[in-house]
Parts: structure tokens; C-alpha cells; sequence
């Protein structure tokens, strides 16, 4: 593998040997943390020698996890890059024990005299972390509590950690054949390909051998994520909150209300979803429209194969209405490879994001060269930018956002491609799949990710009530989901086990926010475009963990409390979903 397509770890640590060392001396420093127990409250003076110098450890600490995280998802069959991670996760906890007398000490302290010391200028750095930790003063337990959940957090991880064991180093595909007749390795990369084939029998191979292969492991993996939900409800428990969900989007201070808000505005439109899809079955000219029939473009004769470098360019144009300090930001990320982007036996499938404060974010990639994947890059390198903003204008206690606004970036960054290809784009067929893929942005990201959230909300409020999550529930649950959000499509039975191929349901109640964070940015990038300022947004991209991201994103125009936000993305759909049967009708 060319290594100028992999990511240069370096600038974090030049080597094992200075990670090692960087090791021993961050675990020296963790085992100093504990004399600053009952110290914080003597003057504000004290607690911010105290804040600075745990603080300073939590970043080694951090970085030190990043490289070796980083290292193992480039190869999770690493017995070594196993090893390293296993010690920083290690770390890590020692951490988090040492630091467990913080928040209860800090509430500890008399309202009054706490809000004193936030009002004390040395002490502005930490005035929203002390904000934030006064007001979960109801859900956070004791010193000797708080220890016993930090020293759980390791063994924590195992549902998580099995099910990336499982799925991305034990689990192998069978053997089915192309578009050509020949035989060819099924992979997780490459299935996102198959089910985007022209032809319906590659597509009904690639997602029987995929769905059939996860089928064969789904009491296990019914298992771990039964062991990842009753987690969840213990800490639900323990810090008293009333449902999982509510502990999950109080991190953020997001309002319940955000989320049941988010279910009825698409509830409302799955009219439209349904007229989506008999236009996808007239279009493709199918006597039934199947669940594997979702994904291959409605337009024929229509491949558009893009490689990275074109992809590179694409997102280069397509960003430039965000100004040239972006653009200069994107190029070294390219320059500089921040971004590892081919497949290889081993890899963490997907994509993703990681920053590393202090140095930059590097981008994790499986790129096979269709136009998703150029979106995905568009997508991920949102991510990038927005850490690079806000590590650039935030010291470390307040750079890292909260999840609820990091879909809002990377999503506009795919709404500007969509836009810019859109604009340079005159062929007709070409146009028609270009809306094509922007609709189905509208549908696995606002639809999808809506459908998964239920799932996951019913998920964890069955177990609270007593159920058991076996398999057969699980499935049952996913079954009658996809029944009502793919009115018009064929429910086959292997699309029951789906549910047990999504990581992010080991992160419960993170993909509500591809939803709302579509919905968001489809209004950020129009405002852009209209106005021609990104001023707004490149100040929102900036703030980093200073304030709670609903009141980030009203600096951008977005106010999620109010409904319109989604109402009107779902306006959108509609309208574009108008213009696609119009172009679809002339040609």
C-alpha cells in the first residue's frame, strides 16, 4: 500500500518507543491527581492549579489512547496494536478513578460559594465544565460512587469490544459473483458497492450472503448488545434519571422534547417517503420493490466512478463558499495525510473522524470509488474541520464539541457537494442521480437514523420494563419499524436482522443526531449559499465545548427546540423528490 494513502501518525508520537515513554510519565502523573482531593475548595486560586494540572494529564492521557486507538483501527488483528490499546484503556480508567473525587467535591461545595468562584476571572477557562457539573448536582454520586463507576468503565467497553472483534476480524462473507460472472471475496467495503449494482441478482446475492452471514452470529450478538442496553439502565439507575434516553441527551442538555419532536415530524412525512419509493419501483421498472432494491441509483447507464484524487477536487469546489481558511485547512489534510483511505484486512470498516488535540484530526477511510464515497470523504473531513476550528479557538477543557453539533458539519459539507454538483452539472441523467443521492441522503440519514433511534428508545424501554432482548424480539422490533417507514417495499425476512450490524447502537442514542443534524445543516448551507457569508457558521464551527450546542447552533440560524427545523428539511424532500419525477418524466 502506498504510504501517501495512509495516515502519518507521527506528529503524535515519532515512534513506540517515545509513546512508551510518554506512557510512563503520564502514569506517574495520573498517580499525582489524588493530592488535590479536598483541596479545590480552599480559593479559586487553588482550583485552578488544581483544574490546570488535571487537566494537563487528561490530554496526555488522551493522546497517548489516540495513537494506540488509531494504530489498532488501521489493524484490529494487531496482537501489539491489541496490546497498546489495552494499556491506554487501562490508563485511561486509572484516570478516571483518580479523578472521580472532582465532580462531587466541586458540589460539594455551597451553591452560592460555587457560583462565586465561576465568577472569579482566573477561573473563566472552567466556567461552563463548573456550570455543567453544578447542574447534574441530582445524578452524581458520592466520591466513593463515583470511584466504583469510573473502575467499571473498562469492562464496560466488552459488548462494544466483542462486537468489533466479531464483526470486523472474525467475520467472514462467502464467495458471490459480479456484475461479470466472477467470483469475488464479499467484504464489508465492498457490500456497500453490491447493493448500489444495476443488476438485481448482485444485489440480491450481496444482501442475502451479507444478512445471511450476520444471522448465523445474531444470538450472539443479541448478547452483547443485550449487555450494552442493561448497562445503559444501570447507569440509568444509579444516577436517576427516568429512562436511558434522558440520561443520554442530558450530557448534551438537550430537552426530550428534541427527540419525540424529531419522531412525529417524520412520522408526518412518511406520505412521502412512500411516494419515494413508488417512484424508485416505477423507475426501476420492478413488478415489487424490495428492501435490496433501496440503494442502487434510479437513473441507468449512469456510473460515475470517481477516484480519491477526483474526490479531493470535488470537495475542494465544493467548499470554497466557506471561504479560503478552510480551504487551506482542507489541504493539509491532504497534504499532510491526515486521512488513511484504503481497505485493508484487519481495518475498522466504515468511516470516521478522530481529533487530536495539539496536533490535527485524522479521517479513517474504506474508499472503493463510487460517488458515496466522495461524499463520505466530503462527510468526514466536516468532521476534520470542525475539530480544527474549534481546537484552534478553545484551550483543551472546552474544545471538544458536543456529538449533537458534529453531525451539523459534516453534513454540510455533503449539502454543498450535493449543491455544487447540482449547479455544474447539465446532463439530465446525471442531474436525475445526483437528486437521486441527495433524496437518499433525506432517507437513510433523516429517515433511517429516525428509524433507528426508535429502535433503540423501544429497545432500552422493553428491558427497563422486563423484557428480555433476545434475537427474536430484537428482529420482531426492527421487522415492524421497517414495515411502517418502508410502506410499499418488500420486508424481507433477512432485513430483521439488520439492526445487528449497526455499531452505533453500542453508543445508544447517538444516531438520533444524523437526524437532526441533517435537518440542521440543509438550513446552514442554504443560508450560505443565498447570502454568501459563512461568518455565522464559521463561528459556530469555533466554540468548541463553551457553551451547550443547542445555543451553538442558534449562532449558526438553527433552533432545534422549535419543530420548523425538521418540518422544513422534510419541505425539502418533497420538493426535490417534485423535481426528480419531473426530470425522471422527460427522459
Amino acid at each position: 500500500m502506498d504510504s501517501a494513502y495512509q495516515w502519518d501518525l507521527s506528529p503524535i508520537f515519532e515512534s513506540k518507543e517515545m509513546w512508551e515513554s510518554a506512557y510512563a510519565e503520564a502514569k506517574e502523573d495520573v498517580e499525582k491527581i489524588s493530592k488535590f482531593a479536598g483541596t479545590l475548595a480552599d480559593s479559586p486560586e487553588q482550583m485552578k492549579h488544581a483544574l490546570d494540572s488535571i487537566y494537563q494529564t487528561v490530554e496526555k492521557v488522551d493522546r497517548i489512547y489516540r495513537y494506540a486507538s488509531l494504530l489498532k483501527n488501521g489493524d484490529n488483528g494487531d496482537a501489539e496494536y491489541q496490546k497498546m490499546e489495552g494499556m491506554a484503556m487501562s490508563l485511561y480508567v486509572a484516570m478516571g478513578t483518580a479523578c472521580a473525587f472532582l465532580n462531587p467535591e466541586i458540589l460539594s461545595m455551597p451553591e452560592e460559594r460555587l457560583n462565586a468562584y465561576m465568577d472569579a476571572p482566573l477561573l473563566a477557562s472552567y466556567r461552563h465544565m463548573l456550570e455543567d457539573t453544578n447542574r447534574a448536582r441530582v445524578h452524581t454520586l458520592n466520591q466513593q460512587g463515583e470511584r466504583l463507576l469510573a473502575m467499571l468503565s473498562d469492562a464496560a467497553d466488552t459488548p462494544d469490544n466483542c462486537f468489533t472483534m466479531l464483526e470486523s476480524v472474525d467475520m467472514e462473507f462467502p464467495v458471490i459473483l459480479d456484475e461479470n460472472g466472477e467470483e469475488v471475496q464479499l467484504t464489508h467495503g465492498n457490500y456497500a458497492l453490491f447493493r448500489m449494482s444495476q443488476n438485481q441478482r448482485v444485489r440480491k446475492d450481496a444482501f442475502e450472503a451479507y444478512h445471511g452471514t450476520i444471522k448465523k452470529f445474531i444470538n450472539t450478538i443479541a448478547a452483547m448488545y443485550s449487555g450494552s442496553v442493561k448497562l445503559d439502565t444501570y447507569y440509568t439507575q444509579v444516577r436517576k434519571y427516568n429512562s436511558a434516553c434522558e440520561r443520554a441527551l442530558f450530557g448534551s442538555n438537550v430537552p426530550l422534547s428534541v427527540y419525540d419532536s424529531l419522531v412525529e415530524a417524520v412520522h408526518a412525512g412518511l406520505p412521502t417517503m412512500k411516494q419515494y419509493l413508488q417512484l424508485r419501483k416505477k423507475t426501476l421498472g420492478l413488478d415489487e420493490l424490495n428492501m435490496y432494491d433501496l440503494y442502487c441509483p434510479m437513473v441507468e447507464d449512469i456510473d460515475i466512478h470517481v477516484n480519491f484524487e477526483e474526490a479531493k477536487e470535488l470537495v475542494l469546489k465544493a467548499t470554497e463558499p466557506l471561504g479560503e481558511e478552510y480551504r487551506q485547512l482542507l489541504e493539509r489534510a491532504f497534504h499532510e495525510r491526515w486521512i488513511d483511505v484504503y481497505e485493508n484486512k484487519g481495518k475498522t470498516t466504515g468511516a470516521f473522524s478522530c481529533d487530536v488535540y495539539g496536533v490535527h484530526p485524522y479521517v479513517l477511510m474504506n474508499y472503493a470509488g463510487s460517488m458515496e464515497d466522495a461524499f463520505t470523504l466530503a462527510h468526514e473531513l466536516g468532521h476534520s474541520l470542525h475539530s480544527s476550528f474549534s481546537d484552534a479557538a478553545q484551550d483543551y477543557a472546552n474544545h471538544d464539541y458536543h456529538i449533537l453539533v458534529a453531525e451539523v458539519a459534516s453534513t454540510v459539507n455533503e449539502v454543498l457537494l450535493t449543491k455544487y454538483l447540482l449547479k455544474t452539472e447539465t446532463d439530465p441523467k446525471r442531474r436525475a442521480y445526483i437528486l437521486n443521492h441527495f433524496l437518499e441522503g433525506f432517507r437513510t440519514t433523516v429517515y433511517r437514523q429516525t428509524l433507528f433511534a426508535e429502535f433503540e428508545r423501544k429497545a432500552h424501554d422493553l428491558y427497563q420494563q422486563g423484557e428480555p432482548l433476545t434475537a427474536e424480539l430484537l428482529s420482531k422490533l426492527y421487522h415492524d419499524l421497517n414495515d411502517l417507514y418502508y410502506d410499499g417495499a418488500v420486508n424481507h425476512e433477512l432485513q430483521d436482522v439488520e439492526w445487528a450490524r449497526i455499531p452505533h447502537f453500542y453508543t445508544a442514542f447517538y444516531v438520533y443526531q444524523y437526524a437532526t443534524g441533517f435537518c440542521s445543516a440543509v438550513a446552514i448551507a442554504d443560508d450560505i449559499l443565498k447570502t454568501g457569508d459563512p461568518s455565522r457558521y464559521l463561528k459556530f464551527l469555533s466554540t468548541g465545548d463553551s457553551m451547550y450546542p443547542i445555543e451553538e447552533l442558534k449562532i449558526a440560524g438553527v433552533d432545534l427546540t422549535k419543530p420548523e427545523t425538521v418540518s422544513n428539511a422534510l419541505k425539502v424532500f418533497q420538493e426535490s423528490l417534485n423535481e426528480l419525477e419531473e426530470l425522471l418524466d422527460t427522459l
